[in-house]
């Protein structure tokens, strides 16, 4: 990969919670990178930061990122949410007695989008996004190929 990339993403698990996949395609020029996994027993959230943690974990070197996802709880918990939670110790809450949902993928993907310049861009899923269409379907495919068939 470049320096410069576009990364799409996409999550989800059916049912929410049940059977996940996650996938990200990384884009670099002419250059194309498909990524994807299954995952049994997720979240549709937990789907879509281990689809933003594993692109970015794919990148070998620092670079400058264009980042589309569909997720609202991905963009907003990494450009606005994420700073209070350090400071609070990963807590939340009006007495700061919760712990962050998914702390164990927020803090390395917070880790690994340091090493990065990247704008976080939010897009409508399933509106005719091609690039977003195609994630959908590799994390579908991935999902469906760990369900077990009846």
């Amino acid at each position: 990969m470049g320096d410069e990339v576009t990364i799409y993403s996409d999550g989800g698990a059916d049912p929410n919670p049940g059977w996940g996949g996650w996938a990200a395609v990384l884009c670099s020029g002419t250059r194309e990178k498909e990524l994807s996994g299954g995952v049994p027993n997720t979240t549709n959230n937990r789907m879509e930061l281990t689809a933003a943690l594993e692109a970015l974990r794919a990148l070998k070197r620092p670079c400058t990122i264009q980042f589309h996802t569909d997720s609202q709880y991905l963009r907003k918990g990494i450009t606005e949410w994420i700073g209070k939670w350090q400071a609070n110790g990963w807590k939340r809450g009006t007495n700061k007695s919760q712990s962050v949902e998914n702390v164990d993928l927020w803090q390395p993907l917070w880790e690994e989008s340091q090493r990065h310049t990247i704008e976080w861009h939010w897009v409508k899923g399933h509106a005719g996004n091609e690039m977003n269409e195609r994630v959908d379907q590799l994390a579908t495919a991935a999902r469906i190929a760990i369900t077990p068939t009846q």
